[in-house]
């Protein structure tokens, strides 16, 4: 099975209402341990790159690593480029075998945004990549990206105009969530995302997804949130993991790398794994 197209993965969540993790890795870690969390779980996997890591890490070495840890894998996953205002940068993800990518371009004027994000379309047809789209700033920064200004909705019809002239495979909606760490619970436009999807079925995205409740998770899948993106939780996860065993080294006057290797991973296995049972995309891969 292994690498398919995000519209492929897409397709099945949306039909069966249940939610596909799409994951921002940061490293070779993490990218291994949410891999072996999709196989333990019978689980298809979004795995997401930030600009910021892309940069970091660089585009051969990144799809270096995505090869070789997806040769032989036994259930669907896709690699998506994450909120991405830079055309230079979509281009080079696609031409090193992206499947898909984020053309944040929800700052410019919807007009704008809309001329723009059909070339990208085409461009990533040209690759058989997929699209993801938005016209409304997600609130917060997330790797450099983004404003903590609240995002303002357009109207349904702005929206509608939008997805039908684009053609884009899935659509971002500002409902209220944000990126990073919630300060005060959420206020969520559930509503929007079924209006959405009842006038132009496709899947939703739903971003921002670290700090919500399990029953707002499956409440939004169940409306059509087919694509739920986890950034800040893996983030935590692998830090405090980190800290925490380092904290307990330093006490012991012992300091064995592979040890904390193997002790971070499983900390984000569980947190990868732990999202599959939620959304209810575990065993939906057999």
């Amino acid at each position: 099975m292994s690498v398919v197209p995000l519209r492929e993965i897409l397709a099945d969540a949306f039909d069966q209402r249940y939610g596909v993790p799409a994951v921002n890795i940061v490293n070779d870690l993490t990218l291994e341990a949410v891999l072996a969390a999709a196989e333990q779980h019978s689980s298809p996997l979004i795995v997401q790159t930030s600009v910021k890591t892309v940069k970091s890490v660089g585009y051969g070495v990144l799809m270096a690593m995505w090869r070789e840890m997806t040769a032989g894998l036994r259930v669907p996953v896709t690699l998506h480029l994450d909120h991405c205002p830079e055309r230079d940068v979509i281009s080079e993800c696609l031409r090193h075998g992206w499947n898909s990518v984020l053309f944040d371009a929800s700052r410019m004027p919807v007009e704008e945004n809309t001329r723009q994000t059909v070339e990208v379309v085409a461009e990533a047809r040209r690759h058989g990549a997929d699209v993801e789209g938005e016209i409304e700033s997600i609130t917060g920064v997330e790797d450099d990206i983004g404003s903590d200004e609240a995002a303002a909705q357009k109207g349904l019809e702005v929206a509608l105009d939008f997805l039908r002239t684009t053609g884009v495979d899935v659509f971002a909606p500002a409902i209220g969530n944000a990126h990073g760490s919630y300060r005060r619970a959420p206020v969520l436009d559930f509503q929007r995302v079924s209006d959405i999807v009842a006038a132009h079925p496709l899947p939703i995205a739903l971003h921002g997804g670290s700090g919500l409740s399990d029953e707002q998770f499956r409440d939004l899948i169940a409306r059509g949130c087919a694509k739920v993106n986890i950034s800040t939780a893996l983030k935590e996860t692998y830090m405090k993991g980190n800290l925490a065993f380092l904290r307990d080294a330093e006490e012991r006057q012992k300091w064995d790398p592979p040890s904390l290797f193997r002790s971070v991973r499983a900390d984000v296995m569980g947190l990868a794994g732990s999202l599959m049972d939620v959304f209810g995309s575990t065993g939906r891969a057999g």
